[in-house]
């Protein structure tokens, strides 16, 4: 992180669930989950967002928030977009994806972040698709923020949001919270160490997840997106 006072506190500002990302209305199938009874208990949802951090963020995720950060030009940055797009298959997670990035695409605009605006126009005439890390990737560099901070925010994000999901889901408590938040710091680690992968090298394999995101729309109750 860095020693510059106004980045550090940039920094906390876009990682703070306050921030207005539009990431509330998401659990990314934990909801299916724990009605299928596959997920339980706090135990559970760490490992779960264990899971989800090794098998999707990191391998995935990571790879474009960096490709969008170090982007020249929109039109690159629509390119990647569309790779990304093409290589979500779950309908549930591209959507998802899509509207939690037009969320934060419109808070940024709305800020006059660098950029923001011009992409937001790209994706509301269909040039580009404006997933979530994509943007993330777009408005962390325009804030200043530079790649590794951006990474550690949007790592945080992820896995805050998850955690909020399961807290409204009554999955765990705010301290168990906490706690499995700070053990997970150390699966975040490994995963802001381990070699970046291009977007062409990108994968993602959480097979159960995924299936619980397709299932989520049949549940006779939904308080989540997906």
């Amino acid at each position: 992180m860095s020693a510059d006072p106004g980045k550090f506190l940039a920094a906390l500002q876009h990682g703070d669930s306050f921030f207005p990302s539009g990431g509330v209305a998401f659990s990314l199938g934990l909801e299916a989950l724990r009605d299928d009874r596959r997920v339980t208990d706090a135990a559970g949802v760490e490992r779960m967002i264990a899971e989800q951090i090794a098998g999707r963020w990191a391998s995935c995720d990571r790879a474009f928030i960096a490709a969008a950060h170090g982007a020249a030009d929109l039109d690159s940055l629509a390119t990647i977009d569309y790779r990304l797009d093409a290589m979500t298959l779950a309908r549930e997670l591209r959507e998802g994806s899509r509207r939690n990035g037009a969320a934060l695409l419109r808070v940024h605009a709305e800020l006059g972040t660098p950029r923001a605006a011009d992409y937001r126009a790209l994706v509301r005439g269909d040039a580009a698709r404006g997933h979530l890390p994509i943007v993330q990737g777009l408005v962390l560099s325009g804030a200043g923020l530079e790649l590794g901070e951006a990474l550690g925010i949007a790592a945080h994000a992820f896995t805050v949001g998850l955690l909020a999901a399961a807290l409204r889901l009554g999955l765990i408590g705010h301290v168990g919270a906490q706690a499995a938040l700070k053990r997970l710091h150390g699966v975040i680690t490994v995963a802001l160490s381990a070699p970046l992968p291009a977007p062409e090298d990108a994968h993602a394999f959480t097979p159960l997840t995924e299936i619980a995101v397709m299932r989520h729309e049949t549940l006779s109750g939904r308080l989540f997106a997906n």
